[in-house]
């Protein structure tokens, strides 16, 4: 076991916030660390540290001589007209074949690695930089947030990849339940001190309230045990015959010391309005087509969600959650067929592009007024606004300068101060800490009224969600079974894909030890026309990518169905017979005794 990374005395700060204060942690080669803390401990500022992008302001990061960063980028590099395959060869310098096996870790082959990668979404482009990142095969991967916008498809491709990857890692993530199936190790960050416990992240949250119940109920002991003490003395320090006794008890209370108890930290306060519930469908669309003039995402969309159900809306990402949430909020209207919301129903709207679009120049207490019901109070506004954690003079901030989770949590403010009862929430769990998810979720367990949303936070999903909608392959449809069983299901089909990658792999050393016979038979042929051979199945194999690669193009600009339809079968056409192609040039290469 060799240890990368020693974290020694680090104290960092910022004005009179201090993020890190004689800080230390070890990370070694052998494990895979979740690290945890509130929004604003310092966790990103200490990925920066590691990477060298920030100094300490004391203390010192000794670093293993063979040490070899990996870091998630958030933002890319893409080239335009590049495709997946070409930006992973050029960013790793690795062969086209090992960018390919290490794509398809990710699933990520076909049009989705041939094709140009700026026109994927922000998922599947998080799984190249995935793929780009360990084709520099680091011996410590560093990811911040990794599953944020990611559809659960992929979060459960990369926990599988990271169970079996053999190097080190430290992952920061809100998400519980995927660092509770990735890492053997938990970091915390509190109160600028690093915790690191052997354990995984559940069994750390258990142990540190357990501490602080040990902690609370020894001090309890050690205060009635002085108050009988200061009783004793009390009676009897002024007696000749037991003076002696009272300044023995003396010292004895002297000796005893409260340990200091930990307070817990700020937390949000989450209480929706209580209101009569309604009974009866709240939301119906029948044969509803959704999507834009020149693209259907979604048709024949028939469904119901009852009044007081909380539905959760997955599938993978570019399937159309976004779309079917924008259009039943009325942001866009269905291309065909009827969407109806019951008799009565009050909707608030709780999505990234309300908490990005705020006006900049307003405070917090502006935007709280503005979005209150008529006649709430100032006080009442007040109130609210302090159980988000905007006390004080933090009521009076300009929204320019607050943080992505402050703005999260503000729009959170501004729902819950609104009259509704109907919650739509496009990812609420983004830019919120854990505590704050955790609030909101046991808040949305009491609330009465209909929640519509999409999370990729599973432990969020699986304890708020009472049915599932799913949308996948243009449609959307209840899905029958639970999000248990619905997680279940798609782990399977990664099990299976799994399976199937493996034993593709495994079968050519198998089909060459059968062709070997065929090889020895043929030992005859004149080497000169075999290389000449080779040399033209090079030839059409580059011919046949560079069509491929046109046709794709193509595809992805066409807007005719019937032209695109012509289009995929034409780059499936063109696949198959370069893998024809490239079957023959390896049983040649294997003739020539090459391989």
């Amino acid at each position: 076991m060799a240890v990368l990374i020693q974290i020694q005395e680090a104290t960092k700060s910022y004005g009179s916030q201090v993020l890190l204060d004689h800080a230390e942690a070890t990370i070694s080669d052998d494990v895979k660390v979740g690290f945890i803390g509130r929004n604003g401990a310092g966790k990103s500022t200490l990925l920066r540290v590691l990477l060298g992008e920030e100094e300490l302001d004391h203390g010192q990061i000794t670093r293993h001589p063979r040490l070899k960063l990996g870091y998630l980028r958030q933002h890319d590099d893409f080239q335009p007209q590049e495709s997946a395959l070409d930006y992973l060869m050029r960013d790793s310098g690795q062969p086209d074949w090992k960018c390919g096996e290490v794509a398809g870790e990710f699933e990520i082959k076909g049009d989705y690695l041939n094709g140009p990668v700026s026109r994927l979404s922000g998922g599947w482009q998080t799984r190249v930089k995935l793929a780009a990142l360990l084709l520099h095969e680091p011996n410590l991967l560093l990811l911040d947030e990794p599953t944020n916008f990611l559809d659960l498809r992929t979060q459960i491709l990369l926990e599988h990849f990271l169970r079996h990857y053999k190097e080190a890692c430290l992952i920061v993530s809100h998400d519980r339940a995927f660092l509770n199936a990735t890492c053997d190790h938990t970091l915390a960050l509190s109160r600028g001190k690093l915790t690191m416990y052997p354990g995984k992240v559940d069994a750390y949250l258990a142990y540190e309230q357990e501490q602080r119940e040990v902690v609370r109920r020894s001090n309890q002991t050690i205060l009635a045990k002085r108050k009988q003490l200061e009783t004793f003395i009390a009676k009897n320090k002024a007696r000749a015959t037991s003076a002696s006794q009272a300044r023995s008890k003396a010292k004895q209370l002297d000796r005893l010391e409260l340990s200091e108890e930990v307070a817990d930290e700020s937390t949000t306060n989450i209480r929706f309005a209580n209101f009569e519930p309604r009974q009866g469908p709240a939301l119906r669309c029948e044969h509803m087509d959704i999507g834009y003039p020149e693209r259907t995402i979604a048709s024949d969309i028939t469904l119901e969600i009852e009044h007081g159900a909380r539905a959760a809306i997955v599938g993978d990402n570019g399937q159309g959650k976004t779309t079917f949430l924008r259009t039943i909020v009325d942001s866009l209207k269905p291309l065909s067929g009827e969407l109806r919301w019951g008799y009565g129903c009050q909707t608030a709207v709780y999505a990234q592009h309300v908490y990005t679009t705020l006006s900049e120049d307003k405070t917090v207490f502006d935007y709280l007024e503005l979005t209150a019901a008529r006649g709430t109070r100032s006080q009442t506004i007040l109130d609210v606004a302090g159980a988000f954690l905007f006390r004080n003079e933090h009521v009076n901030k300009k929204i320019s300068v607050l943080s992505g989770g402050e703005r999260a949590r503000l729009c959170l403010a501004g729902i819950l101060l609104s009259e509704h009862n109907i919650l739509v929430l496009d990812e609420p769990g983004n830019h919120l800490d854990v505590e704050t998810i955790d609030a909101l979720a046991e808040a949305l367990l009491g609330y009465r009224g209909t929640v519509i949303f999409t999370t990729h936070d599973r432990t969020f999903m699986q304890r708020v969600a009472t049915c599932v909608i799913e949308v996948k392959d243009g449609r959307v449809t209840n899905y029958n079974g639970d999000y248990d069983a619905y997680v279940y299901a798609l782990n399977k089909e990664v099990d299976d894909s799994e399976a199937a990658r493996t034993t593709s792999f495994a079968k050519p050393p198998e089909a060459v030890l059968h062709a070997k016979p065929q090889a020895a038979k043929a030992k005859g042929r004149d080497e000169r026309a075999l290389r000449k051979e080779v040399s033209t199945l090079e030839k059409l194999i580059a011919r046949l990518d560079e069509q491929k690669k046109a046709a794709n193009e193509k595809l992805m600009q066409s807007t005719d169905p019937n032209e695109a339809m012509k289009l995929h079968e034409e780059v499936e056409s063109l696949s198959a017979q370069a893998s024809e192609a490239e079957e023959k040039w390896c049983a040649l290469q294997e003739e020539l005794g090459e391989w």
